[in-house]
């Protein structure tokens, strides 16, 4: 495969091997909040050839202290169509599938039998159908990159990549595991946490569809958490161990 002009700093890191395991790969990007639609640019930044991305939500005000989508002129719009377009103008070659669906239970298992993908990146942000795609995506022999929550979070250098069974002092990665766990499933795959710990007055209870409560958060800790994910797929598809 030619490498476009475009990517030839990054060739000049990684190779034109690699750039061509990168433009053959197949990504699936559920979640497009704070952390997916970050860890997608990254993803076609890098130059995956093929990207499917799910979120089922509009673009909001209180979007706007942390979300790549979220501008003033994209509010109301759904978040799947402003990344299209977002992601389409850096690589107008991208083979993209959008999915404009809050997804849960056998919606999950439809769209990872919908194509095979070389990686799943799991951004959501309810626990009952994160841990449902992270345990189908296994089942279905997907690797997998789970982001745990970055709410509540301010220190950047606490952020890590580990497998499931070796995340600490993180409440959501407290809950995966027990869930998981009675599912048969207590490793495998790579979660990116935080072990800062929250405090308690951070929480606001709130009616949003699929949520329970929100969280307070700072503009720059979801978007790590989505460069780490992005990272996490990029490396292990070229072969890069750290």
């Amino acid at each position: 495969m030619i490498t476009p002009e475009w990517l030839s700093r990054t060739e000049l890191l990684i190779g034109k091997n690699n750039i061509t395991k990168l433009q053959k790969a197949h990504i699936l990007i559920v979640g497009l909040g704070g952390v997916g639609a970050y860890a997608a640019e990254q993803i076609c930044r890098a130059g995956i050839g093929a990207i499917t991305i799910v979120d089922g939500d509009i673009v909001q005000s209180t979007n706007r202290n942390r979300q790549l989508l979220a501008l003033i002129s994209n509010e109301e719009i759904l978040k799947t169509d402003v990344l299209a377009k977002r992601l389409s103008d850096i690589n107008p070659e991208l083979k993209l599938n959008i999915i404009n669906e809050f997804i849960k239970d056998e919606k999950e298992v439809e769209i990872l039998k919908m194509a095979k993908y070389d990686y799943v990146i799991d951004a959501i942000d309810t626990l009952s159908p994160k841990i449902f795609l992270i345990y189908h995506s296994i089942k279905n022999n997907y690797k997998i990159v789970s982001s745990m929550g970055a709410g509540g979070k301010s220190d950047p250098s606490q952020v890590k990549i580990a497998d499931i069974s070796e995340s600490y002092n993180c409440r959501l990665a407290f809950y995966i595991r027990k869930k998981l766990r009675k599912l048969g499933v207590s490793s495998g795959f790579k979660v990116v946490f935080s072990p800062e710990k929250i405090k308690g007055e951070m929480f606001l209870t709130e009616n949003e569809q699929n949520k329970k409560s929100t969280i307070g958060t700072i503009s720059y800790m979801p978007p790590i958490f989505g460069c780490y994910c992005a990272s996490v797929v990029i490396n292990d598809i070229i072969g890069v161990r750290f």
